[in-house]
């Protein structure tokens, strides 16, 4: 077997089974992956740099092909209501079946960290087909220096074969796609789908199963920290604006997507970026906006013209989740540690697509955790397979529901306990629709959105007047300097203010009706703070 690279770690491939490959490409750098991506027939070079690729039918993560496998370590642990089992037996033969696939192949191996804490990182080998799946990973993950990487030992192994097909009568699948997770085994099996992040998605389900332990609380968030040192965390699921609002000029950027909250801080999963390419806006979002004219990003789906090989990022006909993965140094003000302090202020994003919620709410400590658990938005199109054209609202517990492999009190109670704990302030911000439901109304303004959080962060948005919200309970400001001030009152952007109560009411059932799973879980402040108790007792 041909094994190459800048560096080979003496930990090799035949440990985990494989045999009779022929060649594996140990830990490559962007420019020989590039080469390889090319020469293979994987992706092309648009102008400017980007390498762009196709996902096929696959652009987005395929929610019901993830598995966990049952057995000691995760029969009474996991949230089986949330996650679909996969017997040991299944697992055994899926594994076999792919070290087979594998042989007479030449594979891609990145040996990369998940976790810019050193006391809780977790040591991850991924293996590929494809060598752009290598690159995308290599941005996505955190790389180690070559001295720890000529003798990493990996904790947990992830091996994507796109050209892989299961069998479901003999791996007990549901398709030919998969996505299984062994904790015993440390072990994660991808086939069947060329969509990159499932890869980074599965390293934050392992994180998220393991960090509780150690009372590490996993977030599905960005996070970004000011020049007075004071971090902030954004929750919320695809397409509510966690990389777009994050990446603010006036702060630094820690992360867009997942990280930890520990003893020491906050820290970023990650060490690169993977953000919505669709309609991406140069004037509101310019830094996102840059590293789709840079060398190393990787843009899936993404529509290029073959001749001129000019992008056309507001073409959807390949997908409306079109996506771009680039290292978090493409962003000029990132952080360079992936680490900050302890959070000033949480946000919890949501996509309304009833066009009820204000642009911005404050929270108390019980109504975040009632939040958090509840965790409403609206799924834009193409974030998974199966959605329609229009945003679905759902209810997605924790903000990152298809990520938890724990039941939602472990990490709701954990993050009350954060909370209080270091006095933070907490924030609901709607990112969706204003002036009516989705098909009636419009998008909130982004600056709008921008300027609320600016104020919220910098600290200006508690001295401001604020009512009660009569449906939800919590406050809402009055007016804010720099923000229409029609806008904070979402009933008065309504041109029917009975229609904007019964859509309102109906949301505040909606929300009764979902929580009722959690209330054996939360203590009787957070059951207090459902919104609509008047509502709900009549």
């Amino acid at each position: 077997m041909i094994e190459t690279g800048p560096v080979v770690s003496a930990h090799k491939l035949d440990g985990l089974g494989f045999r009779n490959l022929k060649a594996a490409h140990w830990n490559l750098p962007v420019a020989a992956l590039y080469q390889h991506s090319v020469s293979r027939g994987e992706a092309e070079i648009a102008k400017d740099g980007p390498l762009v690729v196709k996902t096929g039918i696959h652009t987005g993560r395929s929610a019901g092909d993830k598995f966990v496998v049952r057995d000691a370590v995760t029969d009474k642990t996991v949230w089986w209501d949330n996650n679909k089992a996969m017997t040991p037996e299944n697992f055994a033969a899926l594994a076999e079946s792919f070290l087979a696939y594998a042989q007479g192949k030449e594979l891609y191996v990145q040996d990369l960290n998940g976790g810019a804490d050193p006391t809780h990182r977790l040591k991850v080998r991924v293996v590929t087909e494809y060598a752009w799946h290598s690159l995308f990973i290599q941005h996505l993950l955190i790389r180690p220096g070559a001295e720890e990487r000529a003798d990493f030992l990996p904790e947990f192994t992830i091996i994507d074969f796109p050209g892989f097909q299961a069998d479901p009568k003999r791996h007990g699948t549901a398709s030919g796609t998969v996505i299984a997770l062994d904790f015993t085994r440390r072990l994660v099996l991808i086939g069947g789908t060329s969509y990159a992040g499932e890869m980074k998605k599965s390293v934050f389900s392992i994180l998220n199963f393991l960090l509780p332990e150690k009372r590490v609380m996993p977030m599905h968030c960005s996070a970004n920290v000011g020049a007075d040192g004071n971090s902030a965390i954004f929750f919320g699921l695809s397409g509510t604006g966690k990389t777009t609002l994050s990446a603010d000029a006036s702060r630094t950027l820690i992360g867009d997507d997942e990280h930890g909250w520990s003893e020491h801080g906050v820290f970023n999963f990650e060490g690169g970026c993977y953000a919505k390419m669709i309609r991406l806006s140069p004037e509101a979002e310019p830094e996102i906006f840059a590293t789709t004219k840079r060398f190393g990003t990787v843009l899936e789906n993404v529509v290029m013209d073959p001749a001129t090989r000019i992008l056309d990022l507001d073409d959807a006909t390949l997908a409306e989740n079109s996506r771009g993965a680039y290292p978090i140094d493409f962003i000029p003000n990132a952080s360079a540690t992936g680490r900050a302090g302890q959070p000033k202020n949480i946000v919890m994003l949501t996509a309304d697509a009833f066009g009820v919620l204000p642009p911005i709410a404050k929270l108390t400590p019980s109504q975040a955790m009632y939040h958090f658990l509840s965790g409403f938005t609206a799924k834009v199109a193409g974030t998974e397979k199966g959605l329609g054209k229009e945003p679905q609202p759902t209810f997605s517990t924790c903000f990152g529901a298809p990520f938890m492999p724990r039941h939602p009190s472990v990490y709701g109670n954990l993050l009350r306990d954060l909370i209080a704990e270091h006095k933070v302030d907490c924030w609901l911000v709607n990112t969706g629709w204003t002036g009516g439901a989705f098909g009636t109304g419009s998008r909130m303004p982004i600056k709008a959105t921008r300027a609320l959080l600016n104020a919220a962060l910098d600290g200006s948005l508690a001295t401001i007047e604020m009512r009660v919200d009569p449906h939800f309970g919590f406050k809402v400001p009055v007016a804010v300097p720099g923000v229409d001030t029609k806008i904070l009152n979402p009933r008065g952007t309504w041109t029917d203010g009975n229609a904007y109560d019964a859509q309102a009411s109906k949301l505040v059932q909606m929300f009764i009706k979902n929580f009722e799973k959690f209330e054996d879980y939360v203590s009787p402040d957070v059951r207090a703070a459902a919104p609509g108790k008047a509502l709900a007792a009549e």
